[in-house]
């Protein structure tokens, strides 16, 4: 696939990482859908392994923060790592990105919270050039006002806003995709209306 394509929004999954973001039991009384922001890193987690991409997983000082919530599947995660900087990116995650995908171009990112450690990951990402799907039903912050800011802001600074859906369409690409099926049993159940309204109502 051409280089400009994955620019414009494309995605191929030979290029492609899914980091999944400090998803911790701790902060499930305080951010909001939090239960959607589980069911869609559910998703992908199962959707990375029939398209063969590496999840990458962050826990936020997990020593005073604990560790990702246990309602979320981590088997098969190419990496689960601490950190104590907000953003993902750091220099661990670097070195086993460029170790794992030499050719990386684009990044499929979902957790929390949205308007700092989502947020800061997405500036860092976009620093190195890197296409960042932020999947705007896969992340939350414990305010909605918050939560829609970052999300324009991510898309200011040229970040795709995207659903789980979409970028699993962008994925398959063709009806005759091997996972197809198994991708499409994923998909049935759309993101929540109340969620949707939330990113909607604040865009």
């Amino acid at each position: 696939m051409a280089r400009n394509l994955l620019k414009l929004g494309a995605l191929e999954a030979q290029r492609t990482a899914f980091l999944l973001c400090d998803i911790q039991e701790t902060f499930r009384p305080h951010v909001k859908h939090f239960g959607e922001v589980v069911r869609v890193a559910n998703k992908m987690l199962e959707a990375a392994k029939h398209f063969k991409i590496p999840v990458y997983v962050s826990e936020q000082y997990p020593k005073g923060l604990g560790h990702t919530t246990k309602d979320i599947n981590l088997d098969g995660a190419a990496l689960v790592y601490e950190k104590t900087v907000f953003s993902m990116y750091n220099q661990e995650l670097k070195d086993r990105l460029k170790k794992d995908i030499p050719n990386l171009e684009s990044v499929v990112l979902f957790g929390i919270e949205a308007h700092v450690c989502i947020e800061q990951t997405v500036i860092d990402l976009r620093n190195e050039d890197i296409s960042v799907h932020v999947l705007a039903d896969g992340v939350s912050s414990r305010s909605l006002l918050d939560r829609s800011l970052a999300l324009q802001r991510m898309q200011n600074i040229g970040c795709f806003v995207s659903s789980a859906e979409n970028v699993l369409f962008k994925l398959l690409k063709d009806k005759n995709h091997p996972a197809f099926k198994d991708v499409s049993k994923l998909i049935k159940e759309p993101t929540s209306d109340t969620f949707a309204l939330d990113v909607s109502a604040k865009l």
